[in-house]
């Protein structure tokens, strides 16, 4: 059995019976398996545990990114300051539609090397060569939510195509890389997908058990054509097609009413709430405390770092902390404690994987970052959890783990050569802007 008894540490654990403990953590494989403020009973170590002095850092449970598209990393930088709909069809798809897979590669690689770098531990993304996707989380040690997002504007046969692939991948990779890979299946959006494609989704779920994910509500033009189109608004329009039928997981919703926050906490439906780029498309500010007070799960995503652009979610975290305070006019609207729920504990539970992941706590997977805070924005050491939500950023994260398993040491990612993953990016985008 392989064990490391963490010392001294700082643990900020995100349960509510004892949200921050001084004291000692044992982590046996995969799990924790004891953390209080004394030292573990000597007969529950092994003679061969490793140890860690945790002085100068503080522990927390990593962070958890509920939407993104990691291969589009190799686009940051490419379109600023545009709208939605113009930074979408003229300037991203154009572009993504000369990759191939090696650009998809690239592009993942170089977004899972920064976000264990800052301290996220889980990412869900939907995109498309979601083998390659794959492939590059399975080597990286991280742990991910993964799925083919379709568009559905092209021919039925190749709708059919497209969706077959889809479930094809689910399956094949659901539970792989010692389960840190599941898999859910996803439209890409109700203004991307007719109606009756997106039916074949929901019964594609429902076959195979799958949850399943889409964009929804992202801008204000994107619901008036769903009126115009189909006489309802996104999310009535995606009830009707049976979506909330499955466990379900929505990006974005900026624009919901009162009718349709209500809707959906009735239907157990999940929001990934991604603030830095709807901020940045000017997509508007989502109603983050209505959808909290209705029972709505709600999580955290960065969208990609063509619209964001960084994946640090420590950013999201402190934006969702500031954002709602300012448009509301209540300092109390989204208190540190509950931004930082929102990067991992409740983020674990729009998921699904509250039994599994976002606190530390006996029995839990040992998934963690570890935070350097021997540095002037955490003293004086008055509240650890304000400091890492108002001072702290993912540039502090100096170790992470997954599953009990070191991705990242001092700063630099364990499995990955992050100098050749960044010498292929930039040839990879220079292949992309050339043609």
């Amino acid at each position: 059995m392989k064990q490391l008894w963490i010392r001294n540490g700082l643990f900020v654990t995100m349960d509510d019976s004892t949200p921050v403990i001084k004291g000692h953590m044992v982590i046996s494989n995969d799990a924790i398996t004891y953390i209080g403020e004394q030292e573990p009973e000597p007969q529950s170590l092994s003679e061969s545990v490793e140890k860690l002095d945790g002085k100068g850092l503080a522990f927390l449970p990593g962070l958890i990114n509920t939407h993104g598209h990691a291969a589009m990393s190799l686009l940051r930088g490419y379109s600023d300051d545009q709208n939605l709909q113009v930074w979408l069809e003229q300037k991203m798809w154009p572009m993504e539609g000369r990759y191939v897979a090696a650009d998809t590669r690239a592009g993942t690689a170089l977004a899972i090397v920064e976000m264990l770098r800052t301290g996220t531990t889980t990412f869900l993304d939907m995109y498309d060569r979601m083998d390659e996707v794959a492939k590059v989380t399975e080597q990286s040690g991280i742990r991910g939510v993964l799925m083919r997002g379709v568009i559905g504007l092209c021919s039925e046969e190749e709708q059919k195509a497209k969706l077959e692939e889809a479930i094809a991948f689910a399956l094949e990779w659901n539970g792989r890389a010692d389960g840190r890979i599941t898999t859910m299946l996803s439209p890409h959006a109700p203004y991307t997908c007719p109606p009756a494609y997106i039916e074949k989704f929901v019964q594609a779920a429902h076959d195979h058990s799958l949850a399943l994910h889409t964009h929804m509500s992202e801008s204000r033009a994107e619901v008036e054509q769903n009126v115009r189109d189909y006489g309802v608004r996104p999310v009535e329009h995606l009830h009707r097609l049976g979506f909330f039928s499955r466990p379900a997981l929505v990006a974005h919703a900026v624009h919901l009413n009162d009718e349709e926050i209500a809707m959906l906490a009735e239907n157990g439906v999940s929001v990934a709430h991604n603030p830095v780029s709807n901020l940045k498309l000017a997509s508007g500010i989502a109603r983050l405390p209505e959808l909290l007070r209705a029972g709505v799960k709600v999580g955290l995503g960065t969208d990609s770092a063509a619209s964001n652009n960084n994946l640090d979610l420590f950013q999201e975290i402190t934006m969702a902390a500031l954002l709602h305070k300012g448009v509301s006019g209540d300092p109390t609207a989204i208190p540190a404690t509950e931004a930082l729920k929102l990067g991992t504990s409740l983020g674990a539970a729009s998921i699904w994987k509250e039994k599994e992941i976002g606190m530390l706590k006996a029995g839990m997977k040992a998934d963690m970052a570890a935070v350097n805070i021997d540095q002037p924005q955490y003293f004086p050491l008055t509240d650890i959890v304000s400091h890492l939500v108002y001072a702290g950023s993912g540039k502090d994260v100096r170790h992470v783990w997954v599953g009990g398993k070191q991705v990242v040491k001092d700063g630099q990612c364990t499995l990955l050569d992050e100098e050749k993953i960044r010498k292929e990016a930039q040839a990879a985008f220079e292949r992309l802007l050339n043609g």
